[in-house]
This record gives structure tokens, C-alpha cells and sequence, in this order.
């Protein structure tokens, strides 16, 4: 099954060079590039790609608006959406993970990293390598409030559903999650899938941060 693609980037080099990386991997086809938010809308719509690279600082829409627009659109059901960053310097990744991306990739990605990032993405993983999650999410973490009953939201999990979201949110990968409840990596993915189903959210990252909005885990564990 061929991947579809679609660029944002209000940068034609960056463009080009995303779509030359990917052009390398015989499973994925760039199926469109947009100079800017409101053209990534348009283009999701008539293209239906699988996964967006999208940058957020572009002039008109920016990334953040068109990824809450696109994951909310019926027209294009399962499309997913990468956030490209500088990741240092850029602080609207966290408003961008909170709109509905599946994760984010630096603008410096090598490029075997960025076609298994795609193919991940696309196969409805979310992006979140460990080392990455408790930094990115704890940031995260310390621009949210929790306001009073946050936690309610996490009474429809089971009690190991419960530690399971709360070892996600960690950083922990299925394996270590199966290896810390002494269980099978197969069922901390059954737990994890059922988590995000009767939490009503899209992906791994969705949990992620529903875990630290409901205060099941705090900046610093």
C-alpha cells in the first residue's frame, strides 16, 4: 500500500527537500505541497492524503489552525498530521499536539528517520520516541491548568488501563510498559488501545496529554 503525502511549508527548499527524501522510499508518493495553512485545508480535502508534514509558522493559516481544521474534517477520515519544527526554539508545538497532530519531527530529521516516521504515522502509531515524550510533554505540562474534577475524565479506565496511561505518559515504550506490570508487550497494546477508545481521543499522543490535562501525572513524574 502506497502512502500518501502531503507537504505545508511555506518554504519552497523545504518542500523540495522533504519530497526528495521521501521520493527515495518506493512505499510513499508526495501527493501535493502547500505554501500555507489554508492551502494544506484545500489540498487534504481534494488529495486525501494519509499524513501531512506540516510546519507551523506559515503567513496566512498557520499550521496549528489548518491541523485542528483537517483532523476535524469528515472529508478526510484518518488523515494524520506531523508537526516539523525547530523544536528548540518553537513553542507552538504544544498548541500544535493539542490541536490533533500525531506527533512531530525537526526540520534536521535524517532521512531514513523521516520515512519510518511517516510509515508509523501512517499506520496509526503516534509519533513519541520516549526521550522525546517526557521532554516535550512535561513542557507541556507546566502551560496547562488542572482545573477541579480534570480527573473524572479517567474514571471510565480500569484500574491496569490507569497505570498503563500513566506509564505512557512517562515515556515508556509497550515493551518496558509489559516488562513494569509483568505482562505481554501485545497486552500493554491492548490496554493502551482501549484507553484511547473509551477516552474518545485520536492517537498515543492524544493520551499522553489527557494524562497530564487530567493530573494523573505531573511535570516531573
Amino acid at each position: 500500500m502506497t502512502i500518501r503525502v502531503l507537504l505545508a511549508d511555506d518554504q519552497a527548499l523545504v518542500r523540495a527537500g522533504f519530497r526528495s527524501l521521501l521520493a527515495r522510499s518506493r512505499d510513499i508518493t508526495v501527493v501535493g505541497e502547500a505554501r500555507d495553512g489554508g492551502e494544506a485545508v484545500r489540498l487534504a480535502a481534494s488529495t486525501h492524503p494519509d499524513v501531512i508534514l506540516m510546519d507551523i509558522r506559515m503567513p496566512g493559516m498557520d499550521g496549528i489552525t489548518a491541523t485542528r481544521r483537517i483532523v476535524a474534517d469528515p472529508a478526510v477520515p484518518g488523515c494524520r498530521v506531523i508537526i516539523l519544527t525547530t523544536f528548540d526554539t518553537d513553542e507552538h508545538v504544544f498548541a500544535a499536539l493539542r490541536a490533533g497532530a500525531s506527533g512531530f519531527l525537526t526540520k534536521e530529521v535524517e532521512p531514513a528517520e523521516l520515512r519510518r516516521a511517516v510509515a508509523a504515522v501512517a499506520g496509526g502509531d503516534a509519533l513519541l520516541s520516549p526521550g522525546v515524550t517526557r521532554r516535550v510533554i512535561k513542557e507541556f505540562a507546566h502551560r496547562q491548568d488542572v482545573g477541579p474534577g480534570a480527573g473524572q475524565r479517567l474514571a471510565v479506565l480500569t484500574s491496569r488501563e490507569l497505570e498503563t496511561v500513566r506509564l505512557v505518559a512517562l515515556g515508556l515504550s509497550n515493551h518496558e510498559i509489559a516488562e513494569r506490570l509483568v505482562i505481554s508487550p501485545l497486552t500493554a497494546k491492548t490496554h493502551i488501545t482501549r484507553a484511547i477508545a473509551k477516552l474518545n481521543v485520536r492517537d498515543r499522543v492524544q493520551l499522553v496529554i489527557v494524562a497530564y490535562e487530567s493530573g494523573l501525572i505531573r511535570p516531573g513524574g
